[in-house]
């Protein structure tokens, strides 16, 4: 594929976008708070390293370095953070009691079992340190579900740094639930990825103008370095 010319066709349809979205009040900013979080999404082992169906692109020149500096920066500054990785105990799609739920009649969430700890622990490059909250989720979004969002009210938490994989499902979920919430959001674009071309672009795109401010990850670390968050907020 032609990445150069798959960049240069979505960008002629940005424009477009952007025209019509200005003049209709979109794009608006919602901006950073004080207290904020790092909600990772999915950087496990099935997803950030090859040879599995979840399998994304552009982990080791990317995402993964750019998800290392975001975490010291956050670490650095006491924010919150939390891994969040997904996997099932009852793989057999045959069973009425699955944990899948529905999901697996439209994607092999079968292949992420429980039992296998590696498929589903967090990428050893990112790995979680002491204090930092690893949560297990069975659907897209990380709060659907999931106590994430209580956990997040009780550490006073108002503005959630979004990264991971993908952009086209849990990854803008989470945003979308973040949002709904009451919590800002920032998804951080070098951190994003996914496994269809053009896939992170466009998402990014349509999440900016509608549920999250898209930010680079530059400005992210310079927010995470001006801030002093008191050491029992950030536990």
């Amino acid at each position: 594929m032609d990445y150069a010319e798959l960049e240069a066709t979505l960008q002629k349809a940005f424009d477009e976008s952007t025209r019509i979205y200005r003049a209709r009040g979109f794009q608006r900013r919602i901006g950073f708070g004080s207290r904020p979080a790092l909600i990772s999404v999915d950087l496990a082992n099935a997803w950030t390293r090859p040879g599995n169906p979840f399998s994304c692109e552009r982990m080791d020149d990317l995402v993964m370095p750019a998800m290392q500096r975001l975490l010291a920066a956050c670490r650095h500054a006491g924010a919150v953070v939390v891994h969040v990785t997904t996997a099932y105990q009852i793989t057999d799609r045959s069973d009425p009691h699955t944990d899948m739920g529905m999901w697996h009649h439209k994607i092999p969430v079968e292949a992420v079992n429980l039992a296998d700890t590696a498929l589903w622990a967090i990428d050893s490059r990112i790995a979680p340190i002491d204090g930092e909250y690893v949560l297990l989720k069975k659907r897209a979004s990380a709060f659907s579900g999931t106590p994430l969002a209580g956990y997040l009210r009780s550490a006073g938490v108002d503005t959630i740094l979004v990264t991971g994989v993908t952009a086209t499902a849990c990854v803008r979920t989470t945003i979308c639930d973040g949002l709904a919430d009451g919590f800002r959001t920032i998804a951080v674009r070098e951190c994003i990825g996914d496994r269809v071309p053009g896939a992170v672009a466009w998402n990014l795109y349509d999440i900016d103008a509608k549920f999250a401010d898209v930010e680079p990850l530059a400005r992210c670390i310079s927010y995470l370095e001006g801030l002093r968050i008191p050491r029992a907020a950030a536990e």
